[in-house]
């Protein structure tokens, strides 16, 4: 990055300070920081590898988790069966009208689980191997939508894809038997999340551009997308519909100045990524405070040992519910020194809101709260 390039980039910042790589918004109003993850119960064991989660129609949940998608059903989902298993990493979950569930899975596409547990397989689109697909949803007329982050980086990987400022993600539609596909939109910066509105058009996330967009659909014609959130706070994932019309939007990290500034220095990023371990990287996490040699330990972060619940996180754990004009109606805090970071999906259920944290390993549950 010679003199010129750094002039420009002092001037762009000077100029145009609100753009939004440098104004992350404020955590108020109804963002307002609290608790409300931390007083979640905790569903059974563990689950390592813990992923999405997903309702079914008779009240029970599909949850994937490594390499394996299991049943969760009965009082408190205390009963757990395995459904399927897989090669490589499950991910995106949804269940098709035919009653088959639709499974992400790692550098081998999207797999549909029939009832009798029969797979079928879409694992191309547009000419390309599906390799990092990252979550999937079923239209009532059986039209499947996905969301591949990146065409050449696996889903695990995505903390390289956002340090390498990639933005090669797609948005898939598939027929109900799989066995065509079409890329509708494309060069996306990693969308992680789709959902088909009550309205009938077609919403995503895009993590790495902090937005929620939205899509008229006519039959097979897609419109011209546009933002109905932009510049969130955090990263955003999975969305769910809840049962009035708005949605639940996971944020698997939030923003912070330090990751913004990271991404600004291309010399500093680019050495940092050739020369220090991925889990050192200044950078966002999915959980932390485990490791004495990661980032951001002392200071304003830690004092005797202790996390300060204000300090600036490299993990945190935030769910929102937004309005489908985009406005956010509430939100579920994990804080810096919380227990419940990077969730990754949430969904309603008779038996209350259902929460996935991946950062925890931990499927949560917010009793007698179904929207």
């Amino acid at each position: 990055m010679g003199f010129f390039d750094h002039f420009l980039r002092d001037v762009r910042q000077i100029l145009f300070r609100d753009e939004e790589q440098n104004a992350i918004p404020s955590m108020d109003g109804a963002l307002s920081p609290n608790d409300r993850l931390d007083q979640c119960s905790a569903v059974g064991d563990p689950l390592p590898g813990l992923d999405d989660v997903a309702p079914a129609p008779d009240g029970s949940i599909y949850v994937s988790a490594g390499k394996s998608v299991l049943r969760l059903s009965g009082a408190g989902f205390a009963s757990r069966a395995i459904v399927a298993e897989f090669d490589s990493e499950a991910g995106g979950l949804a269940l098709h009208p035919d009653g088959s569930l639709l499974v992400c899975v790692t550098g081998h596409g999207l797999a549909a689980v029939a009832p009798n547990g029969a797979n079928r397989w879409l694992r191309t689109a547009g000419g390309r191997m599906l390799v990092g697909p990252t979550a999937v949803t079923a239209a009532p007329d059986g039209t499947i939508y996905i969301a591949e982050g990146s065409i050449d980086r696996r889903p695990e990987e995505w903390l390289r894809d956002l340090m390498e400022k990639r933005a090669n993600g797609r948005l898939l539609r598939a027929s109900p038997s799989l066995e065509s596909a079409e890329v509708l939109l494309e060069n996306l910066a990693y969308p992680n999340g789709v959902m088909v509105g009550t309205e009938g058009s077609l919403l995503y996330s895009e993590s790495w551009s902090h937005a929620v967009s939205r899509a008229s659909r006519d039959g097979t014609h897609l419109g011209a997308p546009s933002a109905i959130a932009r510049n969130l706070v955090g990263y955003p994932a999975r969305l769910r519909p809840s049962s009035d019309g708005s949605f639940w939007l996971p944020c698997f990290g939030v923003r912070t100045h330090l990751t913004e500034f990271v991404l600004r220095e291309d010399e500093f990023r680019e050495e940092m990524l050739r020369t220090v371990s991925q889990q050192y990287w200044l950078g966002p996490a999915l959980s932390s405070g485990h490791d004495c040699l990661e980032p951001m330990q002392i200071g304003s972060v830690k004092a005797l040992g202790i996390q300060k619940p204000w300090a600036p996180p490299r993990s945190y754990g935030l769910l929102v519910r937004m309005h489908a004009s985009g406005e956010i109606i509430e939100s579920l805090h994990s804080r810096a020194d919380g227990k419940y970071h990077g969730i990754t999906a949430a969904c309603d259920t008779p038996q209350g809101l259902v929460i996935a944290s991946k950062g925890a390993g931990r499927l949560l549950l917010r009793a007698g709260e179904r929207q």
